[in-house]
C-alpha cells in the first residue's frame, strides 16, 4: 500500500522465547494491537527490533508475518541495518517481493562510515528498489551526520523521500525545511523531542514507548496537528519520564521490560543484550508505575 508518511509508526519489537528463538506468535499479537489501537503504521527490525542480532532467513520471516497480520490496514516499513552496501542491496530486493511497502534505511553497520560514503550507502540502496525509502539519520549512534549539504545530494534520488531526524539538536528540522521546503517528509526520530519535534513541522514520530502506551502517543501527535499545544502538553510531561528510557544505551531492554510490564511483551532479548540488572529494573518499574497511576483519561481531550 501507498505510505502516507504521517502519524505514529512504532519501531517494534522482535518477541524471543526463552531459548532466542523469535516469537512470531506474541511478536503479531503485539503487532495487531498496536494496529487496533490507532497507530498509523509499523516499522519492523529497526534498532527496537534487534535487527542486526538477526540471521538473514529470520529478518525475511519477520517481514512475512508483519505482513500477514497486519493485512493492509497501515503501512509496513522495514529497517534495514546490513553490514555492507551489497547486503543492503540484496534485502530491500527481496523485502520488495515480500510486500513491505517502504524502508528506513541505515548506514552501514559496524564500520562506522564517513558522510561521502553513507551518502553512496544511501544511493545504492534506493537505486535498487522502486520504494520510497526514509534516510535514518542518528549520528549520535552510528558516528555519521548525513548534514543538510549531503541531504541536497541524497534528494535527487526520487524515492529517497524522508528523513528520520535523530540528531537530538531540533535546530535540524527547521533547517531541513528552510533548505527543502516539502521536499523531505520529516519524521521525529528522539523520543523525549517527539512533541518539540511535531511542533516544529515534523509530520510523523517515530517511537518506542509507543509499544507501552500506544493510544497515548497517539493522542499527543493529534492534539499537536490540531494545534492544541496546552492539551499535548499535559499529556507529553507524564509521559516524558518513560520516553527518556529511548535515550540511553539499553533502550532495547527497558522498551521490552515495559512491554512486559503492560502485559504486550516479554523483556527477553537476543545476546549480546543480556536482561537489565535488579536495579535497573526497580527504575524502570517505578517510572511505569508512576506512568499507570496518574495515567491522563483520554476521553476528555475529545479526540474521535
Amino acid at each position: 500500500m501507498k505510505v502516507n508518511w504521517q502519524g505514529v509508526y512504532p519501531a517494534v519489537t522482535t518477541q524471543f522465547n526463552d531459548d532466542e528463538s523469535i516469537n512470531f506468535d506474541t511478536t503479531k499479537a503485539m503487532i495487531n494491537s498496536l494496529v487496533e489501537e490507532g497507530v498509523h503504521g509499523i516499522i519492523v527490525l529497526g534498532t527496537v527490533g534487534e535487527n542486526c542480532s538477526l540471521r538473514a532467513e529470520e529478518k525475511r520471516q519477520i517481514l512475512e508475518a508483519a505482513k500477514e497480520v497486519v493485512a493492509g490496514r497501515v503501512p509496513v516499513l522495514s529497517g534495514v541495518a546490513e553490514t555492507t552496501t551489497a547486503l543492503a542491496v540484496e534485502f530491500v530486493k527481496d523485502a520488495q517481493a515480500i510486500g513491505i511497502d517502504g524502508f528506513m534505511v541505515l548506514p552501514g553497520m559496524v564500520y562506522r562510515s564517513t558522510e561521502r560514503e553513507a551518502i553512496h550507502h544511501y544511493q545504492q540502496v534506493a537505486r535498487a528498489t522502486a520504494l520510497p525509502i526514509m534516510i535514518y539519520n542518528n549520528p549520535i549512534t552510528y558516528g555519521v551526520d548525513v548534514s543538510i549539504e549531503g541531504m541536497g545530494i541524497l534528494a535527487q534520488e526520487e524515492n529517497i523521500v524522508s528523513v528520520k531526524e535523530a540528531t537530538e539538536d531540533t535546530r535540524r528540522i527547521s533547517e531541513l525545511f528552510s533548505a527543502f521546503g516539502d521536499r523531505f517528509v520529516v519524521f521525529g526520530g528522539v523520543d523525549d523531542i517527539a512533541l518539540e519535534s511535531l511542533m516544529l513541522g515534523a509530520t510523523g514520530w517515530i517511537s518506542g514507548l509507543t509499544n507501552v502506551f500506544p493510544r497515548e502517543s497517539v493522542a499527543i501527535y493529534k492534539l499537536a496537528q490540531q494545534g492544541r499545544y496546552e492539551e499535548a502538553r499535559e499529556l507529553w510531561r507524564w509521559f516524558l519520564p518513560l520516553l527518556r528510557l529511548d535515550t540511553i544505551p539499553t533502550l532495547v531492554q527497558c522498551i521490552k521490560y515495559a512491554e512486559q510490564l503492560a502485559g504486550r511483551g516479554s523483556e527477553k532479548t537476543r545476546s549480546p543484550r543480556l536482561a537489565l540488572t535488579e536495579d535497573e529494573k526497580r527504575y524502570v518499574s517505578r517510572l511505569y508505575d508512576e506512568a499507570l497511576n496518574n495515567r491522563i483519561d483520554l476521553s476528555k481531550y475529545n479526540l474521535d
